[in-house]
């Protein structure tokens, strides 16, 4: 199943939360706790693929942004 295609982040995240709480509270059945289990795993797999995604995302934009910062500075210091 390839979830991150389906799922957001704030989805799966949520998702996460409840089985998380179920566990917690005891409220998951000892036949369900495996299935539980594989499908927090496979949330958790979304959650850190949207976050390397939005980290790699945000770092090419931080750096597209330097970039033109320089040449903005360049620029400036031929005008003068």
């Amino acid at each position: 199943m390839n979830t991150s295609e389906t799922y957001t982040y704030t989805q799966a995240f949520e998702e996460l939360q409840q089985i998380v709480r179920e566990i917690e509270r005891g409220e998951i059945l000892i036949d369900e706790l495996s299935e539980k289990v594989k499908r927090a795993k496979d949330l958790i797999e979304v959650c850190k693929s949207k976050l390397t995604e939005t980290e790699a995302d945000v770092s090419k934009l931080l750096a597209n942004l330097a970039g033109e910062k320089t040449e903005d500075t360049t620029d400036q210091g031929m005008e003068a």
